[in-house]
């Protein structure tokens, strides 16, 4: 069973162990069905079929990732805004919305905003 959620920042760590594990399904249960990711080239990728197609390429290419420095996330109601500087020096920054049964899910995701540029 995949495990869920339970806070914020737990989101990018399962992230991290899915993708390293290369678990699609449970990867995509991370995010909402409607939820948002920004591409490398910048591309708006919308909803769990897009987004999967993404991960799709990239856990064919068997890279591993390393975690990075978590930042505290920033809590408002069932909001949150969480971001990670990753080893390259790049942030993330995601929103994630706190779901029906307690559990967060991303539904927007910046994966890598190049540092000391503005956005």
């Amino acid at each position: 069973m995949t495990k869920k959620a339970t806070k914020p920042e737990e989101i990018g760590q399962l992230f991290l162990k899915y993708l390293n594990e290369g678990d699609l399904n449970a990867l995509m249960s991370l995010y909402e069905e409607d939820a948002v990711l920004s591409d490398q080239a910048g591309h708006l990728l919308r909803g769990h079929e897009q987004i999967r197609s993404f991960y799709e390429i990239l856990i064919s290419q068997k890279i591993s990732f390393n975690p990075g420095i978590q930042s505290i996330p920033l809590v408002h109601g069932d909001l949150a805004l969480t971001s990670t500087k990753i080893p390259n020096g790049d942030i993330t920054a995601e929103v994630a919305r706190k779901q029906a049964d307690g559990s967060w899910r991303w539904v927007l995701d910046q994966p890598s905003v190049k540092a000391g540029r503005a956005i």
